[in-house]
Order: C-alpha cells, then sequence, then structure tokens
C-alpha cells in the first residue's frame, strides 16, 4: 500500500512548519494556506487525510469541511481549533469531520489522532479489498476461497453439479464438507427434492440401520411405528453420507447394495422399495488406507469414488483467511446486533498466524465469541480468544509451542512450517522485503518464491508495516 498523503491547511507559516514535522514520519505531507486552496490542492491530490485549520482568510475550515465532504471519495478531516472554541468543534464533528485538536496542542496529541484517522483508512480500504474478492466468489455461496486450490474446488463443482455421479468429499474435520454438498446439491436437477444428511459416526451400529433403511412397527424392541429411513426420505434428492469412514463394515456391504441396485427394503419389512437417490459422500479419514488394510470395503471405496473432491486445511489457504474472517465477522455483527464494521490489521495477522487445527470450523466460533464480547465498532486482537494470540504470536516468532495432543506427524509438518516461515521472512528481511532480490539470493524463480510465500501465509506488506 502506497504511503497516504496528508494535507496541512493553516494560513499561517509556522503552524503548517510545526505540523509537517510532527507528521512528515506517517505519509506524504501536502499544504494549503486557507479553505480555498485546499480545495484546489485535494482536487488534483486526493488526499487521505486533512488536518485543517478553522479561522482561516478567504474561506475558513468549516466552509471547506462542507465542500470536502461533497466530492465522491472524500477525505477524513481533523479541525484545529483556537483554545476554548469547543462549541465550533461540534459544529465542525456535526458536519462530518472526523476529529479536532484544540490549539495549542500537544504534538504527541496530534500525530496520536492523525495515526488514528489513518488506521481507520487503512482498515477501511482493506474491507473495501476484500469486499470486491468477495463479489468474485459470491455464486458459490457460503464456500469462499481465493486460493489456486479452493478455484479449482469451484472448478470441480461446476463440472459435477448437474451430473448423478456419486462423489466422495475428503478433507479434515471443519473443513466445509457438508457446505460444499449442500452447494452441489443446490446447483444440480435435483435441487427441489429433498437433501438429506447422515451423520455415519453420530450413530451406534445396531441403529444406524434403521436410520438408513427405515423399519415396520415391530421390527425390534422399541419399534412403536413404522419410520422412513434416510433413503426412502432422500428419494428424488441427494444422500450425503457424512463420516462414511465410521461405518461398520457390515452397514457398508447393505449400503453397496443399495447403491447398485438403487433397492432396499425396511428393517422387518418384506416389501422392496426402489429409489432414485444421489450419493455424496464425505470423510476425514483416508479411505484408501483403510481399503488395503481392510477396514472398508473395497468395491463400496470405488463406488463413492466416482469423482472425488479434496477440501485443503485452512493452514494451507492462510490468504483466505482475511476473507472468510471479514465475511464471518459481517453475519455474527449482523446476527448480534453488535455494528462491528472490520478487523484490526494486528488481529488479522494473529489469524492468519494461528494453525487453525478446527479449520473453518474452529475460525467460525473464535469469531462468533469475538464478536459477541467486543466492545468497539472494530475487532481488535483482545477480542479474539487468549489461546489464537498465545499460539499465533509463538508462530509469528518462528516458534510452535510444545501440543503432545497431536500426532507426531501433524506436530512435525507444523514444525517444518514454522521453521520454513521463520527462514523465508529472514531472507525478505535481509533483501528488504524485495521479491524478487530475494528471489535471486534464494536461486529461485521469483514466481516460486510468490507461490512458497502463499503457501506459508506470508504477506510482504505485511512485513513492511
Amino acid at each position: 500500500m502506497p504511503d497516504p498523503t496528508i494535507l496541512l491547511v493553516d494560513d499561517e507559516k509556522p503552524a503548517r512548519y510545526g505540523m509537517r514535522r510532527a507528521l512528515s514520519s506517517l505519509g506524504r505531507i501536502l499544504e494549503a494556506t486557507n479553505g480555498k486552496e485546499a480545495l484546489d490542492v485535494a482536487g488534483a491530490d486526493k488526499p487521505d487525510l486533512v488536518i485543517m485549520d478553522i479561522a482561516m482568510p478567504e474561506m475558513d475550515g468549516l466552509t471547506a469541511l462542507e465542500k470536502l465532504k461533497q466530492s465522491p471519495e472524500p477525505p477524513l478531516v481533523i479541525m484545529v481549533t483556537a483554545h476554548g472554541s469547543e462549541k465550533v468543534a461540534v459544529e465542525a464533528m456535526k458536519k462530518g469531520a472526523y476529529d479536532y485538536v484544540a490549539k495549542p496542542y500537544d504534538v504527541d496529541e496530534l500525530r496520536i489522532v492523525a495515526r488514528n484517522a489513518l488506521e481507520k483508512i487503512a482498515l477501511e480500504r482493506e474491507n473495501r479489498r476484500l469486499a470486491e474478492e468477495l463479489k468474485k466468489h459470491e455464486a458459490y455461496g457460503e464456500i469462499i476461497g481465493t486460493t489456486d486450490t479452493m478455484r479449482q474446488v469451484f472448478d470441480r463443482i461446476a463440472k459435477v453439479c448437474q451430473t448423478d455421479v456419486a462423489i466422495l468429499i475428503e478433507g479434515e474435520s471443519g473443513t466445509g464438507k457438508e457446505l460444499v454438498a449442500n452447494e452441489i446439491h443446490k446447483r444440480s436437477n435435483r435441487s427441489g427434492k429433498p437433501f438429506v444428511i447422515m451423520n455415519c459416526a453420530a450413530l451406534p451400529e445396531n441403529l444406524i440401520e434403521s436410520e438408513m433403511f427405515g423399519h415396520e412397527k415391530g421390527a425390534f424392541t422399541g419399534a412403536t411405528a413404522q419410520r422412513r429411513g434416510k433413503f426412502e426420505v432422500a428419494d428424488g434428492g441427494t444422500l450425503f453420507l457424512d463420516e462414511i469412514g465410521d461405518m461398520s463394515v457390515n452397514t457398508q456391504a447393505k449400503v453397496l447394495r443399495v447403491l447398485q441396485e438403487q433397492k432396499f427394503e425396511r428393517l422387518g419389512g418384506e416389501k422392496t422399495l426402489q429409489v432414485d437417490v444421489r450419493i455424496i459422500s464425505a470423510t476425514n479419514k483416508d479411505l484408501a488406507t483403510m481399503t488395503k488394510e481392510g477396514l472398508f470395503r473395497e468395491d463400496l471405496y470405488y463406488r463413492l469414488k466416482v469423482i472425488s473432491i479434496a477440501l485443503p486445511p485452512l493452514r494451507e489457504r492462510k490468504e483466505d483467511i482475511p476473507v472468510l474472517a471479514n465475511r464471518l465477522v459481517e453475519m455474527f455483527s449482523q446476527k448480534h446486533k453488535k455494528g462491528i464494521q472490520g478487523i484490526e490489521p494486528d488481529a488479522l495477522r494473529l489469524l492468519r498466524a494461528y494453525p487453525w487445527p478446527g479449520n473453518v470450523r474452529e475460525l467460525r466460533n473464535a469469531l462468533e465469541s469475538a464478536v459477541v464480547l467486543a466492545t468497539g465498532n472494530i475487532l481488535r486482537k483482545e477480542d479474539l480468544p487468549p489461546e489464537i494470540e498465545k499460539q499465533a504470536t509463538g508462530s509469528l516468532a518462528g516458534g510452535l509451542a510444545v501440543d503432545d495432543s497431536l500426532p507426531f506427524r501433524e506436530w512435525k509438518k507444523r514444525m517444518v512450517e514454522a521453521a520454513e516461515r521463520q527462514y523465508f521472512i529472514r531472507k525478505l528481511e535481509q533483501n528488504k522485503r524485495n521479491i524478487s532480490q530475494t528471489a535471486r539470493a534464494l536461486e529461485m524463480h521469483r514466481q516460486s518464491l510468490q507461490q512458497k510465500l502463499r503457501e506459508l501465509g506470508i504477506d510482504v506488506k505485511e512485513l513492511q508495516e
């Protein structure tokens, strides 16, 4: 992001000089001697922030403020008032001024007010940019992604949604497998029919068959009435078999028969029922390995996996975190009537650095909690759950806290990623954050380095802040 432009407006040269010295480190400085000149400069150079005295010849500050606020993209304006002119300052705020300082002001006070204004400008710009990113992917409903991996997922959905082939969605818990299944159904020619969800891990083996195929009255103790199963309810539509890897081998054989013949009988029944159901299944397990170990039927595996869609974990698509986070904050802000307008950069940095073992589901929960507890109109890092800052801070520093709840391979993978992140950040800093220069130092192609930085969630712009 280019340095912000600050326009200083005062008819007294020493006052402008003092402001320039105080604020030169914050951005590019322009000057004007009165309100009329300020409008001319603002029209030509489009400043981000205007700091303007009220009492000036030719055109006073309040008149210039009103005219500035009428421009298509008005700058933020800080008014400078004489001591004891609080009423005038209040009038300026009513007319759209961002804030005011009273003469004689403290230099540190002026710098703080200006820095706060520039942070607000940067936040609004980032939110607009993220909103534009969202527009590119609104067609996929709640599924959001800007990385190449997610674009491939979107392309896969577009290609398969109008077919009736069986689809297996693979990915860690919380990556959004149910969202993808639902989106495929909504875009299919079955969208007017039921979308039925069956969680294969939620029921014991002695109940799952009744849940899937239904039962007749008296089929077993407690079966006091006939009940339709998930296959029957989903007739004409889509049946989503979630966590299919947790289904027993015995039940797998019965599901295979239904997929082959589209026929089944309710438990305790003799009548054969014919159904027309599309199957979408999902798993967080390695079904290919399970088939080799005899834990999952090979014939069923290939029946379910006519088309596969692999969802990446959130830690492998960290570029999506700002877009996801802003969409979720907007959604939860509306839900809980909080009026939160965005996320501060420090909070976004923590969100990107945190490894998100629970993936998008964990991100949703963390941000809903943060929105509920937030007291301002901007979500700050203090609003986030404390464990995020604790672990993310270690990650930003290049380390990773020992987590003995993780399998060794997963812990090792995260340690390697943290070490790689530290290495590339150090190389970027050594080469003044210049991508081309860093690539030459590493003997890498520029595009390869950019791809690696995206994988590690390293944003060169953030390193410059």
